[in-house]
């Protein structure tokens, strides 16, 4: 979930008074819960091992683990905003996959954008090494998509 709405949702938790609020949005789960005026606390199935953090009194606050490693490479940023696809349709398989070489100028995905399909190509010779996006998601411009080691 991007942090400019998970922000929205805990102002809006703060401004109403809700005492809890749960949100489902594909795989990802966000609950915010206000234990007291001006504290919030702040739980998603990415911190599931970790004990719910309290935020700053004062201000709301998100406390997020770091992120997971990711394997070094050239990334492959999205150029635009819209839906991720790693398929040309529905049945057809990937275009690639972890460990899969790649040629520059190889397709890599598709980014729908106004009802238009963009084929995302390879800018480098390598191999995939992560996809760092799911099939069908939103992404925004400049997002990480793919790492090219």
């Amino acid at each position: 979930m991007d942090l400019r709405k998970l922000k929205k949702l805990i102002d809006l938790v703060q401004d109403s008074g809700i005492a809890e609020l749960e949100i489902t949005e594909g795989e990802e789960k966000v609950r915010i819960t206000s234990k007291l005026a001006g504290q919030m606390m702040y739980s998603s199935p990415q911190m599931m091992p970790a004990p719910m953090q309290p935020a700053a009194p004062v201000a709301a606050a998100v406390v997020v683990d770091a992120e997971p490693a990711q394997p070094e490479g050239h990334v492959v940023k999205s150029p635009m905003v819209g839906t991720f696809y790693r398929t040309p349709s529905p049945t057809a398989k990937a275009f690639v996959e972890v460990g899969q070489s790649v040629k520059a100028g190889e397709t890599l995905c598709i980014i729908e954008a106004m009802k238009l399909m963009n084929e995302i190509e390879s800018d480098v010779a390598g191999v995939v090494k992560a996809i760092l996006i799911e099939n069908g998601q939103p992404v925004e411009y400049g997002q990480p998509l793919f790492i090219i080691g």
